[in-house]
């Protein structure tokens, strides 16, 4: 007795088959739309603000940075670093020292300050190099700023 095997044409492959196909084709599409969303809703920034923004929001919030004056001790602090990026610390904490004697309302932003340049001159310097600019500027705060970036 023969046993014959019947083979189905390309056509009778059934309904599954056909949904594979679909799915195979559809399916990575769907992953990468949705790959593509959730990353846009990643807050990015490390702020516990809304994570969604909407062009409408990035727009408003360009336009109030333009047009907001910069605090007076942010700007002393951007001052600061880039002196103490081209030329060194301690010319740097000497101009901190002079602006706190000129401005007195900066001194109690003047250990904040000093503590941001201590970080950024163990990043620059090393920890040692750093620790030899260090003056009683701010009660020491450039240095403890130089042991929180080593430590």
């Amino acid at each position: 007795m023969k046993h014959s095997t019947t083979q189905q044409s390309r056509r009778g492959q059934g309904p599954a088959r056909r949904i594979g196909r679909s799915l195979a084709l559809v399916l990575p599409v769907v992953l990468v739309l949705s790959g593509t969303l959730a990353v846009t809703r990643v807050n990015w920034s490390g702020t516990p603000e809304s994570s969604v923004l909407t062009a409408s929001d990035v727009s408003i919030a360009d336009s109030r940075s333009r047009t907001a004056p910069r605090a007076p001790h942010d700007v002393l602090r951007d001052r600061l670093m880039t002196e103490l990026q081209e030329q060194n610390p301690g010319i740097a904490l000497t101009h901190l020292q002079q602006a706190v004697d000129e401005r007195p309302a900066l001194a109690r932003h003047c250990a904040s300050i000093a503590r941001a340049l201590g970080r950024a001159a163990v990043r620059i310097y090393g920890p040692t190099r750093a620790q030899s600019y260090a003056r009683p500027v701010c009660d020491t705060a450039f240095a403890s700023g130089v042991l929180a970036a080593h430590g």
